[in-house]
């Protein structure tokens, strides 16, 4: 069962490999240059998958920001690392000279954007008046809170000189943004900060949510461009992969094996131990054999200090706790990117005798909980999922699998 469920995972992280996905979507070369703009955990694959299939006669530069370990060797579109899911010195050092070079574009040229989930830290540029420090302070408060993606990007964007539609803004060139979704939903604007989607949140809203939560600004907000504003008339967001194509591509793995699969949803968001409370009443009243294949985004709210471990394993040990050994159900839980909260897993695995193992060990699973502490948790079992940077990210993937 462990077998089949990795493979699943495998498969739904190859439906948004973009060595395989991105050709297909390139345009042609302009008259003029083509400028290459990538941002996100995905930047580097996205730039050698351009690299690859760019006419070598055809000009091509470009500049490809990715978290850190992420990078690739490329020749003509130079990769730099920087800090995620909190911004850096590197990375706002990088959207600089990205956004120089794209304000020196001509109308005949190109500005081909690779967007990806992880961008809105990677292509972090403070607006004027707005410090790093203080940008860096603002989103580990709002990461440490729980707050949906949705919300800490509408912070974001008023707080940027190049998010919010701004980088689209700042090019006099057609712009085309090929974008690798992580956001339910799959609207650009939320994706990496959509730095070439108009942005409908005001500055009303970015306010708001500082206040919800208790955090001040960092700095002065300041508005974005609009829905309607004649300057998207050159300008193209292309969604080139989604956690739905992702979770179809497993389905499919897992019907062709004679287990009926049942895709819940791609855009399943909440806390994860509540989330994993609904999904273990689900399980108990499948029809077996069966998968139930999600995917979305869940939070964390930090409770404590000293825990370790991400949303995916948070769900897998609360949805443990949920299930108290059901017979016959294992589940795996792991994020596309593959590092799960800023751990070097991706996910874990959970089977029937998980709890029982480790009680075994004298681990108390509800104080792991609690703790969240759920990176050590799997970790002293030997279920932890460790696949190194996948370089895509299309969210959280979870399946649980009724033998």
């Amino acid at each position: 069962m462990r077998t089949l469920l990795e493979k699943s995972f495998r498969a739904a992280v190859a439906a948004a490999d973009p060595l395989k996905i991105l050709p297909a979507h390139l345009p042609r070369p302009p008259r003029g240059r083509t400028f290459v703009a990538a941002a996100g955990k995905a930047a580097a694959s996205m730039a050698l998958a351009v690299e690859r299939h760019w006419p070598r006669g055809a000009p091509l530069e470009g500049l490809a920001i990715t978290r850190y370990a992420h990078g690739l060797p490329t020749e003509r579109i130079r990769v730099i690392e920087a800090g995620h899911p909190v911004p850096d010195a590197a990375g706002e050092a990088g959207a600089r000279a990205l956004l120089e070079k794209v304000r020196a574009l001509r109308p005949d040229d190109l500005l081909l954007v690779l967007v990806s989930g992880g961008g809105s830290s990677l292509l972090s540029l403070p607006a004027a008046g707005v410090t790093m420090d203080g940008l860096q302070t603002m989103t580990r408060e709002l990461l440490r809170c729980g707050a949906p993606i949705q919300e800490i990007n509408t912070a974001r964007k008023h707080l940027s000189a190049i998010q919010g539609g701004r980088l689209a803004a700042a090019c006099r060139a057609p712009v085309l943004a090929l974008v690798i979704s992580d956001v339910t939903g799959d609207d650009p604007t939320h994706i990496a900060s959509g730095p070439c989607a108009p942005d409908p949140t005001t500055v009303a809203d970015a306010q708001a949510v500082l206040r919800k939560y208790g955090i001040a600004a960092p700095g002065p907000f300041s508005e974005t461009p609009k829905p309607g504003d004649p300057l998207f008339a050159r300008v193209e967001n292309r969604v080139i992969a989604t956690a739905r194509r992702s979770l179809e591509a497993a389905a499919a793995m897992f019907a062709a094996q004679g287990i009926a699969p049942t895709i819940l949803g791609d855009d399943i968001t909440g806390e994860a131990r509540q989330v994993a409370q609904s999904m273990a009443v689900q399980a108990r009243a499948a029809r077996r054999p069966a998968v139930l294949i999600s995917g979305g985004e869940c939070t964390v709210t930090v409770r404590g200090t000293g825990g370790r471990g991400g949303r995916c394993a948070e769900f897998l040990l609360a949805l443990a706790i949920e299930l108290r050994g059901a017979a016959g159900v294992h589940a795996i839980a792991a994020d596309t990117d593959g590092i799960d909260g800023s751990e070097d897993n991706a996910g874990a695995l959970l089977a029937p005798d998980t709890l029982a193992r480790a009680a075994a060990k004298g681990i108390d699973a509800a104080k792991m909980l609690a703790a969240n502490d759920s990176y050590r948790f799997f970790s002293a079992l030997g279920d932890l999922v460790v696949t190194g940077p996948t370089r895509t990210n299309v969210n959280d993937y979870r399946a649980i699998l009724i033998a």
